[in-house]
């Protein structure tokens, strides 16, 4: 009997312990739970980071600035602070707006800037080495919005990434890869030597998991941000050391890219489903437009009715995702080169209508890659981040923010400890040329001086009656306006929890190649086999995205968050 009372006073005192920590994790598909804050990123301890400023009285926007430095050092795969981004910010009082620091060309770049004699692109250079890198934004965003809406001094903001850089964190089992790509690098080309120094013990030596990475030159990096803000980067120190790594080794980036860049506030894309506002980033982001116009035609379809991931439910997705992304490829770039872009009507529930009308419901429609005559060469990396935040106000934001590929262009500026982007990868480097496989863009997308290069990320927040009530977003380049629709459906149209909505397989499909791609052993024989008879030709991958999205319960009002579990060190944090 005894034996018997102390297991039994064991398993209470055990099951206290979970649901004191349902706060800060998820189990399965059942999301987090918090009642006064809640932050969603691809690692613990940026969560935790965002969920420790809340409680210290920050808002939405204090959390997600901490949030963002402290990803710059504990995932260097996406966070940065030599990259960009973009946030959305939904206040509980009903203020909407977005931030946009996107990067930027250099004002040396041109538009035939990577191609040989014969009009091919030279050694992958828009993607591989010093002039892949644009000029970074991800400070001066943080900065603005902090500066419109932040609530916390900004030193108490950057501090807790100056810890992380100073003392350190435990190095991860998804860090392993990229410190062995960076030990042959380092090995052949003087260009990463910086690199294997930062993340190689003594230069050469691959950390192991549990061991504790120390990035001190980083929390200097990152103590002169604290210190004087965005001039801590774009001026003065940080900017000399990124201009003279520029100049050492052919790059194009100077002191006065540096000191012209700013971020800039813009208008949303706003639209309407099924009495839900939905909010998200204008171009130069793509993903508001392209998800808004899905969204649109999908609101014509009894989706509920067709089921979740049935064939029928595929194949109209499929055409609505064929539809936007050829409009994505015609029409959207950085509008400060493009001034005319029909957002307007590419948002509109007439287009919406107009495009509906041409879908078969039992044969796969054909995309054609000799449709637009004034095409242009455009890919993008799968290599981004996403963090939601919700403060106890109800204050909500959604970020997005990518070096491009995973940890960038995998160069560390000497001195400064921080990885530079590769987005320039994300313009348009052959003018004149696309083709079936894929290789696509338009005018509006081709390299300039100051320019910002299209964009995928798509930070969604969706609205009910002027309150934030599900916030979402995920990496994977072009898939992820797909991922973000998905996830959607799966919550407003499905009544999927936010941790079943991100979980659930998924598809994508982007006008070109003319091929879906299907997540393998998450869809059943009989929908592909159906799927296939309707003329959709498919692919299979294990799996792609990191969502990380916030739902808030309309019955209880709880936070409720889902960290997908394809994110390795993901986690909801809150309190």
């Amino acid at each position: 009997m005894i034996q018997f009372f102390n297991l039994s006073r064991q398993l209470i005192v055990y099951g206290l312990l979970l649901l004191s920590t349902q706060t800060f994790g998820q189990s399965g598909r059942t999301p987090a739970r918090a009642r006064s804050g809640m932050v969603v990123s691809s690692h613990y301890i940026a969560s935790e980071v965002g969920r420790d400023i809340l409680q210290a009285g920050g808002n939405a926007v204090d959390a997600a600035i901490a949030t963002g430095f402290a990803l710059a050092v504990v995932y260097p795969a996406a966070g940065n602070i030599g990259g960009g981004g973009f946030m959305v910010y939904h206040g509980s009082d009903g203020e909407v707006t977005t931030f946009n620091y996107r990067e930027k060309a250099p004002l040396a770049s041109s538009k035939t800037m990577y191609l040989d004699n014969s009009g091919a692109v030279k050694d992958n250079a828009n993607h591989d080495g010093i002039l892949s890198v644009g000029v970074p934004g991800s400070v001066a965003g943080l900065w603005l919005a902090h500066q419109r809406l932040g609530s916390l001094p900004w030193p108490q903001l950057v501090e807790p990434a100056v810890k992380l850089a100073d003392h350190g964190f435990p190095f991860s089992w998804a860090m392993e890869g990229i410190s062995l790509t960076l030990r042959d690098l380092a090995a052949s080309d003087e260009l990463y030597r910086a690199s294997a120094n930062a993340f190689l013990k003594g230069g050469k030596k691959v950390y192991t998991e549990g061991e504790t990475l120390r990035q001190p030159d980083l929390a200097r990096t990152l103590e002169r941000i604290r210190d004087h803000g965005q001039d801590g980067f774009y001026k003065g120190e940080t900017a000399r050391f990124i201009a003279d790594f520029m100049r050492e080794h052919g790059g194009l980036i100077t002191e006065a890219d540096l000191a012209a860049y700013t971020a800039e506030e813009l208008e949303p894309i706003h639209g309407k489903y099924r009495g839900y506002d939905v909010y998200s980033m204008a171009p130069p982001s793509s993903g508001g437009t392209a998800l808004v116009e899905m969204l649109n035609i999908l609101e014509g379809f009894d989706i509920q009715a067709m089921g979740l991931n049935s064939a029928m439910y595929m194949h109209v997705l499929t055409e609505a995702m064929r539809r936007a992304f050829a409009d994505r490829a015609e029409h959207l770039g950085d509008p400060d080169f493009n001034p005319d872009m029909p957002i307007a009507r590419l948002t509109s529930k007439k287009h919406a209508d107009e495009l509906r009308n041409t879908i078969s419901l039992n044969r796969a429609s054909v995309s054609d890659s000799s449709r637009f005559a004034r095409a242009f060469a455009y890919s993008e990396s799968e290599e981004t981040t996403h963090y939601s935040v919700i403060d106890a106000e109800g204050n909500a934001v959604s970020v997005t923010t990518t070096l491009e590929f995973g940890y960038g262009s995998k160069i560390v500026v000497d001195g400064a400890g921080f990885l530079l982007n590769n987005e320039m990868g994300d313009f348009n480097a052959r003018p004149g040329y696309t083709d079936s496989r894929g290789s696509i863009g338009t005018g509006p997308n081709q390299i300039a001086p100051e320019k910002r290069m299209l964009s995928s990320m798509t930070p969604t927040i969706l609205a009910r009656d002027g309150k934030p009530v599900l916030l979402i977003g995920t990496p994977g380049g072009k898939t992820i306006i797909n991922t973000v629709l998905q996830v959607i459906l799966n919550v407003v149209d499905h009544d999927l929890n936010i941790a079943q909505a991100i979980e659930a397989p998924r598809f994508h499909h982007q006008w070109l190649p003319d091929r879906t791609l299907v997540q393998r052993n998450g869809f059943s024989l009989d929908s592909i086999r159906l799927y296939k008879m309707m003329g959709h030709e498919l692919y299979f991958r294990v799996s792609w995205g990191q969502a990380m999205g916030i739902a808030v319960d309309p019955d209880t009002g709880l936070y409720l968050g889902g960290a997908d579990s394809r994110g390795f060190d993901a986690r909801a944090a809150g309190y």
